[in-house]
């Protein structure tokens, strides 16, 4: 006797049981992956920012400034000078010159003739580099002029500012220029000069005129480099504006400089000199996010 079957089931298939999710199984399989790599042998997990964290450039260069101020501690502590103080005495010489409010006005004397001169020098180098760029006789003239100012002796050439035009905020503003313009004006030549070629000949090639690949090829190839003559530049600057003041009158930082020096406060002339560094560093590290900000959007998510 023949037996019919079940209502709804195919005769000669297998009864099968349901498999769970494959993307369960997946997403399972990932956790069980990440465990067993975040483990360490002893079995705590370990985490994985702190990892990214010791990796980041910042991290580094926290490394750095420590390794700095406690090589300057402990070199203070030997001492390996009589007149060079230690970290911690010349930080609190720096506090109480803030408390008396001295270091404060004494760097807005000095930073007027500082941002004078380096705005003028930006603006005017970068103009008479990206001329000397494009413009081969514009180059046979400015260039020897510009390396002769780089490599001329600075100290030489102040006496003869301050007998042409004495010892007022022109003369300081000059020697910042000439500290400051030559490394811009030759770091903005040889970024147009080295501009790519082949983006210069695919503009020409879309009949592009000579305004177009001046604005969209070669400026923003040449950003890079134009920015780290300003760099540069800023840098040189606040060198000129010290020696200004150290050479010509001794005013604002520089006279903190001199008086504590007569006097044998050497801390208070440390903390002086680190302050108008930590401004200078502070400058140049504002110039590079401007930089990343403004003009290299692919640099953004960097340190």
């Amino acid at each position: 006797m023949m037996i019919a079957p079940a209502p709804g089931r195919i005769p000669g298939a297998r009864r099968t049981t349901c498999e769970p999710n494959s993307a369960e199984n997946a997403m399972r399989q990932k956790a069980e992956m990440i465990e067993t790599v975040t483990r360490t042998p002893a079995g705590e997990l370990k985490s994985p920012s702190l990892s990214n964290l010791l990796q980041h450039p910042l991290s580094f260069r926290l490394l750095s400034l420590v390794l700095v101020l406690s090589a300057w501690e402990l070199a203070g502590r030997v001492p390996i000078s009589p007149t060079f103080p230690t970290f911690l005495e010349t930080l609190s010489a720096t506090l109480e010159m803030i408390g008396e409010g001295s270091l404060q006005s004494a760097l807005l004397v000095t930073v007027v003739p500082l941002v004078i001169g380096v705005a003028v020098s930006a603006v005017i180098g970068v103009l008479i580099g990206v001329v000397m760029g494009l413009d081969t006789r514009a180059e046979w003239l400015g260039v020897p002029v510009f390396i002769v100012l780089q490599a001329a002796p600075l100290a030489a050439l102040i006496p003869l500012l301050v007998l042409a035009y004495g010892i007022g905020l022109a003369t300081k503003v000059l020697i910042v220029c000439i500290m400051a313009m030559p490394v811009i004006v030759l770091n903005s030549f040889k970024a147009i000069r080295h501009a790519p070629v082949s983006l210069v000949d695919m503009g020409r090639a879309f009949l592009g005129t000579r305004r177009q690949l001046i604005a969209k090829i070669i400026l923003p190839s040449a950003a890079p480099v134009i920015f780290a003559g300003l760099r540069l530049g800023t840098a040189a600057g606040f060198v000129g504006a010290i020696l200004a003041e150290l050479l010509v009158t001794p005013t604002g930082i520089g006279d903190i400089i001199t008086y504590n020096q007569s006097i044998a406060e050497y801390p208070r002339m440390y903390g002086a000199i680190a302050t108008v560094i930590v401004l200078s560093v502070c400058c140049v590290e504002s110039l590079e996010w401007a930089e990343r900000r403004f003009f290299r959007p692919e640099k953004r998510g960097q340190a």
